[in-house]
Formats: structure tokens, C-alpha cells, sequence
């Protein structure tokens, strides 16, 4: 079986064409399969739109978190209701294209555990963040001490093998691309266009990305760490020279004087919060606080109890209720 895991937040204009997309490429696989949409507290009518298309669709699993959770969270929660042997991850914008679906799939039957979707061409109306995802690649590209493909995000397709390694691993800041390369496993590439979003804005704020962004470069790299010790190395050395020529041009003692002790101090700073970032996540794994904690899910035609790997200790068993 084929499961395919979408978060959703405050979706309701895209939720029909979404499924319909969904509906139209599982069509061209010859697998069972199942959707599993994740509400992420949304506070829309999406949670009632998805439980509506349960109705038409058997294919259905609906998890609703108990809050807003972010991405990551309802990404987690979805991998950990999945029950495929191979799970599709995407967002729920189309702006990841479900058509790509059967392509992820065939190079899972020849042989990959790990299919990861490459962007050869990116459609994008808000020209900041068109110019800062690039720019974003090639500074984790640089400074990561993992090979982590670039222009490649969630979108993507993992065996069972591949979901249980990744499920089984307890990091609090998570970036899915680098952990999908650090498992390993035989890996396939699918290159696709990605498009603009169908209607409605990002849910993703520019905070919320810059975090993303350290979570990707402080999860793979030490290097920002060992790059503070050559800046300040650097900056003893200008703070010296700046000292050196003060002395020399008396007139302008307290000028150079004054350019040392800044140059030295905003490089203090830099460099106690850049640690700063570090211990917070070393603060943020101690506490082993799960990524989200689930309300419901809901199957149609099925009630019972689905044991929930991951949750247990925080909730050992979640309800599953009927989809009427």
C-alpha cells in the first residue's frame, strides 16, 4: 500500500482540487493506497471539508492535532500514522504536483528506498523569497558537513525501512531533506517543475523560515561554530591594527581606540549567540517534548484503537472514529 501524508493548515480553497489531483495520479497506480491528511489546527472549515471527502472516499485518514503544531509537527504526526509500504510526503498547496506520484512509485518498484524530487525550474510571485531559497542552497551547500541534495524539500517517497529510521529518530528541530540523505538507503532522483500555489498566501512566515533555515545548517554543520574562531581571530587582528595606527596618528587615538572595542564587542556578541542557538537546541532535545500530540483520527468504516509509535508515552492509544 501506497500512503501519501499532506498537512494541512487553513486550506479550504485548495482542499477539493488537492484531492482531485491526488485521486487523478493514484489512478495510474496499480497499488492500494491511502491519504492521510494532518489538520494542524487550522481554523478554518478545513478539518470539516476533509471530513467530508471521507464520504467519497474510502482512501481517507484524517489526524487532527490538538493545536497549531508548525510543519514539521504535522509532518511527524503523519509519518507516524502512515501505514504504507511506502509513504509520499507533500505539501498540501500543489505547489509539490501529485502527477509526480507515479514517477516517485515506479523508481521505489525498481529498486529505491529513498526517492528524492529535485526542482529543475521554481515558480514563485514573492520575488523576496525567489531570490532567498537559492541563496539558502548555496549556503547550506557550503557549510554542511553532510552531502544534503539541494533544491529538493519535503516532497519526496520513503520505504517502510526508511520511514520506521527516521520515525525511530528523536530530534526536536528537524530538517526532513538532511535526514532523509543521513539514513541512507538506495536513493532515486525525480526532477519536476515546481509550481506557484493554486489560491489563498503561504501559511510559512518569514520568521517561521529563518528558523527552518537554522534548524537545516545547525542539524548538518558544525561550521558556523568553527567559523566564530576564525572571525575572531580576524577581529583581534584588525582591533590590533586599528590600535597600532591610533597610536601613530595621536590625533585620532580615541577614534581608533573606540573602533577596537566595537569591532571586538560585536564580535563577542556574534559569537555568544551563535552558541546561543546551539545550547537552545540542545536545550530543546533534553526536554524530548514530542513534536505534536494528536486529537483524533479518523477512518471511515473503522472504530477501534491504533497504536501509535512515538506517542505512547504521552499518549499510549488514540481513538479512531468513524468517518459518518
Amino acid at each position: 500500500m501506497i500512503s501519501i501524508v499532506v498537512p494541512i493548515y487553513n486550506e479550504e480553497e485548495i482542499i477539493p482540487l488537492l484531492h482531485e489531483a491526488v485521486v487523478d495520479a493514484m489512478r495510474q497506480v496499480d497499488e492500494r493506497w491511502e491519504v492521510v491528511y494532518v489538520n494542524d489546527g487550522s481554523k478554518d472549515a478545513s478539518l470539516e471539508l476533509l471530513r467530508a471527502l471521507q464520504e467519497e472516499s474510502p482512501e481517507v485518514v484524517v489526524v487532527d492535532l490538538s493545536r497549531n503544531w508548525g510543519h514539521m509537527g504535522a509532518l511527524w504526526a503523519g509519518m507516524q500514522t502512515a501505514r504504507g509500504d511506502a509513504v509520499v510526503l507533500m505539501d498540501g498547496d500543489l505547489q509539490d504536483p501529485p502527477a509526480v506520484i507515479p514517477e516517485m512509485v515506479a523508481a521505489w518498484r525498481s529498486g529505491a528506498q529513498v526517492v528524492t524530487t529535485v526542482r529543475r525550474s521554481r515558480e514563485e510571485r514573492r520575488k523576496l523569497l525567489a531570490f532567498l531559497f537559492p541563496l539558502f542552497y548555496r549556503v547550506l551547500g557550503a557549510l554542511s558537513d553532510f552531502p544534503i541534495p539541494l533544491n529538493s524539500g519535503i516532497f519526496g517517497l520513503l520505504d517502510r525501512q526508511a520511514i520506521d529510521s527516521i520515525n525511530s529518530l528523536r530530534e526536536a528541530n528537524r530538517y526532513l531533506p538532511g535526514l532523509r540523505a543521513w539514513v541512507g538507503y538506495r536513493t532515486a532522483i525525480v526532477y519536476y517543475d515546481r509550481h506557484d500555489r493554486v489560491g489563498g498566501e503561504g501559511k510559512l512566515t518569514f520568521l517561521s523560515r529563518i528558523k527552518y533555515a537554522m534548524d537545516a545548517i545547525t542539524s548538518f554543520s558544525y561550521k558556523p561554530l568553527r567559523m566564530s574562531f576564525v572571525l575572531a581571530s580576524l577581529m583581534i587582528f584588525l582591533a590590533i591594527v586599528s590600535g597600532l595606527a591610533a597610536l601613530l596618528a595621536s590625533s585620532s587615538l580615541g577614534y581608533g581606540i573606540a573602533m577596537a572595542i566595537f569591532l571586538t564587542g560585536g564580535l563577542l556578541l556574534f559569537c555568544l549567540g551563535l552558541l546561543g542557538e546551539y545550547i537552545g537546541r540542545i536545550y530543546d532535545e533534553v526536554r524530548a517534548r514530542p513534536l505534536s500530540l494528536i486529537n483524533a483520527v479518523y477512518e471511515p468504516g473503522e472504530i477501534g484503537l491504533r497504536q501509535l509509535a512515538g506517542h505512547q508515552s504521552h499518549a499510549a492509544m488514540e481513538r479512531i472514529f468513524p468517518a459518518a
